[in-house]
């Protein structure tokens, strides 16, 4: 079973690469925004804060150094959560274009997607009212035909590169062959535990957000990863809280923000990070679990530190 844990790790994922600032207006943007609202979700609670940037001019999806440093400076001197950067970016992106920041920054963590998938976003166009840029429905139209793209030469080059660094990797598995993938790298020596493992839920592409899906897969990570790792879960949309919920009450930890869910209930958008992050930690606090600082984040997930990094 995963590795016994007496408190929650609360990760919040900031903006991503999934929404479009046309479908909600509380979306952080620019450096600035992103910063605010990182600082004020890690006030609510959040240890990790996992981050993607933005082009401030409109809103695509960008993997420019210059802007997470714009970002990571003000976020280090205003909290001390863990900081986590994508390699994942968009699909637009090469590896080398998601690999650019994490390498000169060298961060305590960044995710890893733990195959090529298909990662559909073109559903959205139909629950989109009208769009502020030109941009935004090519975008999600163009996951009807295209696809994300890490292969195993590409997981491998992330690990030994960014790894080198002291860099730990939340391991996003957006299916249950993910884990085996996960698996191999570790029977190859490649990767140490603690593994922190993020299993995804509700992109269409991956499995989905079913509560059987998501006791199933930490039943096949116990078998795998036996004590050697710490379970998260991640829910998109509707099912963000119920399922972070259950992996909470099955002994893993939880992952919510704008990222993954732009809501706060039914058809009520969240104003927030911060406001996902309150809600949260109030349920667990119901349920009699205790929140993980970003010191303890650290500890159990055996971190370098937040003296080692480039920012």
């Amino acid at each position: 079973m995963s590795a016994p844990q007496s408190k929650i790790i609360v990760t919040c994922a900031v903006t991503g690469s999934v929404h479009t600032p046309s479908m909600t207006p509380h979306l952080p943007i620019t450096p600035t925004q992103i910063a605010t609202s990182a600082v004020e979700a890690a006030a609510a609670g959040a240890a990790i804060l996992h981050l993607h940037v933005r082009d401030p001019k409109d809103g695509r999806p960008s993997a420019d150094p210059a802007l997470y440093f714009e970002c990571l400076e003000q976020i280090k001197g205003r909290c001390e959560a863990v900081i986590n950067i994508t390699t994942g970016g968009s699909q637009d992106m090469t590896v080398e274009d998601r690999l650019k920041a994490p390498l000169e920054l060298s961060p305590e963590m960044a995710s890893l997607n733990l195959g090529t998938i298909n990662f559909a976003l073109f559903p959205m166009i139909e629950k989109t009212k009208s769009f502020k840029h030109e941009w935004e429905p090519k975008f999600l139209e163009g996951t009807r035909s295209g696809f994300f793209r890490n292969t195993f030469a590409d997981i491998e080059r992330i690990l030994s590169q960014l790894g080198a660094g002291g860099t730990k990797f939340e391991f996003e598995c957006y299916d249950i062959g993910h884990l085996y993938t996960l698996a191999h790298f570790a029977d190859r020596g490649i990767v140490k535990p603690p593994f922190f493992v993020q299993s995804v839920f509700g992109i269409l592409g991956g499995i989905g957000a079913d509560p059987e899906n998501v006791l199933h897969s930490k039943r096949i990570a116990d078998k795998l990863f036996g004590a050697d790792y710490r379970w998260s879960v991640l829910a998109a949309g509707r099912q963000q809280m119920p399922l972070v919920t259950l992996s909470a009450i099955n002994g893993g930890n939880v992952r919510v923000g704008l990222e993954d869910s732009i809501y706060i209930g039914k058809g009520q958008l969240a104003r927030s990070n911060a406001e996902q992050v309150t809600k949260i930690v109030a349920i667990l606090q119901e349920l009699g679990l205790a929140i993980a600082t970003p010191q303890e984040a650290r500890e159990m997930l055996r971190l370098k530190g937040a003296n080692k990094v480039n920012f």
